[in-house]
C-alpha cells in the first residue's frame, strides 16, 4: 500500500538506502574507474547515506523529548545537512547535493500527506538534477549527473501518487544507467556502467521503496549498531525507534544491482578515470567550509585553476569543497583565504587500484595505536603529538561509525585502542569496532565519557605492555579522572540544579547541571571547589576556541591558592560549544 510523503517516509528512505548501499558498496567500488579509478564510491556513497541517516534519527530524537515528530521539512532538512557534512569523495558530494536539491523543495512548505505531493516530489527530483549542474565545474554527461536527470524526466511524466513518481524516477534511472558505457569513453573501454549512477540507482529504488511499501529484500537496522530481529515489523511506515529494526518483504522486488557492463570487473587503464593519463592530479582535498557566497564564488575560480573533478555543494554558510589537485596545500590555503575550513582530508591516489597496491608493499602495520574523537583542533594536536590519529568534531555533528572505522583502519594497527569521549558515542563506538574486528584488527574501546578522560587514558597508554595490561591502565585512568564542562543555556529549561534562561553559565559535573551561573569565571571555580572537595591530585583545563588566556590563568590561581598540592595542566583545546573542560585525578 502506498505511503503518504511524509517524515516516517523519508526517515525508511533513509534506512532503506544505507542496506541497499551497503549491500552494493563492494560491486560499486569494483566498477569505479571514473573520474578516478581508486575503487571507492561504493564506501563513499555508503558512509555519505549513514551520516544523513544519523542526522534523521537525531531529528526524530528531538522532537521524541518533547513529545512531538518532526514535519517533512525537519527530516528532509536533516538529511540534506548530514549528507552534506559526512559527504565523502566526489560521489558522496554529489549525492549530498542532490538531497540538499530535494530538500529545497519539499521544506518549501507543508506536502505531509498534501494531495500535491506528487507535483512537489516532481519539482524536487528535478531541482536535485539541476541543483548538481550548478555544483559540478565540468559537467560530463554518461556520469550520474545524466542518471538523476534522465530519472527526474520519467519522474515528471508520471501520473498518481508519490509512489508511482518514485517508482518512475527509478526505472529512469535504471535505464540511464544501462546507457552509459555508451556516452562515456573510460567506461565503454572498461566494460563498466557509471559507478556514481548505480550508487544513485540504490538510493532511488529506496525512495520507491519506502513509498510504496515494496522494499528491497533484506533485514536492516535503522542505525548501523542496532539489533536486528528476524521476527521484527515488516511496516516501513511502523514507528522506528533508536534501538527498532525492520524486517523487509521478501516478495518484494530488489533494485538491481551494480555488475560491470560485459559481467566482469574492469581492470582500470591508468590511475586517474582509467584513461591512461599518469599526469592527473595526484590528491583528492575534501573539506567543510563556513564562508559566504561571495568566497566561495572566488574559491570556485580558484580551485578550477589548480586542478580538476571540481565540486562544491551546500549552502547557507556551510559548503562542502571536493577538487583532486597536484597542489593539496594550496587547495587548503584557498579554503583558509575564502572562510574557515575544517574536517579536512587529503589522499594520495597512489596508484590505479586507488592506493590498494602500495598498502600492501608498506611497512608492517604498528604493533598498536590510539583513535580518539576529540571536540576541537587543540586536541587533535595533542592526539597527533602523542602518537595517537584523531577524528575531530563539531557539536551537533557526532561522527559515523563508518568514520571511526575508517580513523582505524588510518591507524595501520594490529591492536587499537579506541576513545569515543562521549557517552552518545558508545554505540557508534561499539559498531565500529566491531566492524575492525571483522577486518582482523584487535580493538579495545575503552569507556571514556569526556574529552578530558581520554587526556588521562592517552597519558598511560604503554604500548610495550600487553594488550590486556594496557587497556586495564587506560580504562582505570579514565574512571579515575572526573569530568566537567562549562556551556552557555540557549533557552529557558530545567535542569538538576534548577531552572536555567538563555545566557546563563551552566557547569556540569559528571554529564549533569551542578551549577547555574552567570560568569564564565565565577561558576568555573564553583565547579573546581566541588569536584576538589572530594579531593584530587591534577587538574586538567581544556580552554575553548574563545575562553580568554586570562581567566584561564584566574583559574590556575585560584587552585593554587584554595587548594595546596593540586597541579594543574592546561591545554588549548580549540573546541566550539563548550568554552572549558575541566577534569580532576
Amino acid at each position: 500500500m502506498p505511503h503518504p510523503l511524509d517524515a516516517a517516509a523519508v526517515r525508511t528512505w533513509c534506512a532503506l538506502a544505507l542496506q541497499a548501499l551497503g549491500r552494493e558498496r563492494e560491486r560499486i567500488d569494483a566498477i569505479n574507474v571514473y573520474p578516478v579509478a581508486d575503487g571507492d564510491t561504493g564506501t563513499n556513497l555508503y558512509l555519505t547515506a549513514e551520516s544523513a541517516a544519523r542526522a534523521v534519527e537525531a531529528a526524530f530524537d528531538g522532537h521524541g523529548a518533547s513529545g512531538t515528530e518532526p514535519g517533512l521539512a525537519d527530516a528532509v532538512g536533516a538529511m540534506a545537512h548530514g549528507a552534506l557534512i559526512g559527504a565523502r569523495g566526489n560521489s558522496g558530494t554529489i549525492l549530498a547535493q542532490l538531497l540538499r536539491g530535494m530538500a529545497e523543495v519539499l521544506g518549501e512548505g507543508s506536502v505531509d500527506g498534501d494531495p500535491g505531493a506528487a507535483a512537489a516530489l516532481k519539482r524536487a527530483l528535478r531541482r536535485a538534477a539541476e541543483s548538481t549542474y550548478e555544483a559540478v565545474a565540468h559537467p560530463v554527461e554518461g556520469t550520474v549527473l545524466t542518471v538523476a536527470t534522465v530519472a527526474a524526466e520519467a519522474a515528471g511524466r508520471a501520473d498518481g501518487s508519490p509512489a508511482a513518481v518514485a517508482r518512475a524516477a527509478y526505472e529512469g534511472a535504471r535505464t540511464a544507467l544501462e546507457a552509459t558505457p555508451g556516452q562515456l569513453a573510460v567506461l565503454g573501454r572498461a566494460g563498466v556502467v557509471d559507478a556514481g549512477g548505480c550508487g544513485l540507482v540504490a538510493v532511488l529504488g529506496a525512495l520507491a521503496g519506502a513509498l510504496s511499501g515494496e522494499v528491497p529484500t533484506a533485514a536492516i537496522a535503522v542505525r548501523p549498531d542496532a539489533p536486528v530481529r528476524a521476527d521484527a515489523s515488516v511496516r516501513p511506515d511502523a514507528p522506528l525507534g533508536p534501538d527498532a529494526s525492520v524486517r523487509l518483504d521478501a516478495s518484494a522486488p530488489v533494485p538491481g544491482g551494480c555488475p560491470a557492463a560485459d559481467g566482469h570487473a574492469p581492470e582500470p587503464e591508468g590511475p586517474h578515470g582509467g584513461d591512461g593519463d599518469p599526469d592527473g592530479p595526484a590528491f583528492e582535498v575534501i573539506y567543510l567550509l563556513e564562508a559566504d557566497d561571495a568566497a566561495v564564488a572566488r574559491l570556485r575560480a580558484r580551485l578550477d585553476g589548480l586542478g580538476d573533478s571540481l565540486v562544491v555543494v551546500g549552502g547557507d554558510g556551510l559548503w562542502n569543497v571536493h577538487v583532486h589537485v597536484d597542489d593539496a596545500g594550496a587547495a587548503v590555503e584557498a579554503g583558509i583565504e575564502a572562510g574557515r575550513p575544517y574536517r579536512i582530508r587529503i589522499t594520495h591516489f597512489g596508484t590505479a587500484d586507488g592506493g590498494r597496491a602500495a598498502r600492501r608493499r608498506e611497512a608492517e602495520p604498528a604493533a598498536r595505536a590510539v583513535v580518539a574523537v576529540v571536540p576541537g583542533d587543540g586536541l587533535a594536536g595533542l592526539c597527533a603529538e602523542a602518537g595517537a590519529t584523531a577524528v575531530t568534531v563539531r557539536p551537533g555533528e557526532p561522527p559515523a561509525s563508518g568514520e571511526l572505522v575508517q580513523a582505524i583502519r588510518q591507524a595501520h594497527a594490529r591492536e587499537v585502542m579506541l576513545l569515543p569521549n562521549d557517552p552518545e558515542l558508545r554505540h557508534t563506538a561499539a559498531a565500529a569496532a566491531e566492524q575492525a574486528r571483522t577486518e582482523g584488527v584487535r580493538v579495545a574501546l575503552i569507556p571514556t565519557r569526556a574529552a578530558v578522560q581520554g587526556i588521562a587514558a592517552l597519558a598511560v597508554h604503554e604500548p610495550a605492555r600487553s594488550f590486556d595490561e594496557d587497556v586495564v591502565a587506560m580504562t582505570s585512568a579514565a574512571g579515575a579522572t572526573r569530568y566537567a564542562e562549562l556551556a552557555v543555556a540557549e533557552r529557558q529549561s530545567w535542569t538538576m540544579a534548577g531552572v536555567c534562561q538563555a545566557g546563563d553559565v551552566l557547569g556540569l559535573i559528571d554529564g549533569d547541571v551542578a551549577v547555574i551561573g552567570s560568569d564564565l569565571a565565577a561558576t568555573a571555580a564553583t565547579v573546581l571547589d566541588r569536584m576538589l572537595s572530594a579531593g584530587g591530585e591534577m587538574v586538567t583545563f581544556v580552554l575553548g576556541a574563545e575562553f580568554p588566556a586570562a581567566l584561564a590563568e584566574r583559574l590556575e590561581r585560584h587552585v593554587r591558592e584554595r587548594h595546596l598540592a593540586v597541579d594543574t595542566v592546561v591545554y588549548e583545546g580549540g573546541q566550539r560549544g563548550a568554552p572549558l573542560l575541566i577534569g580532576v585525578e
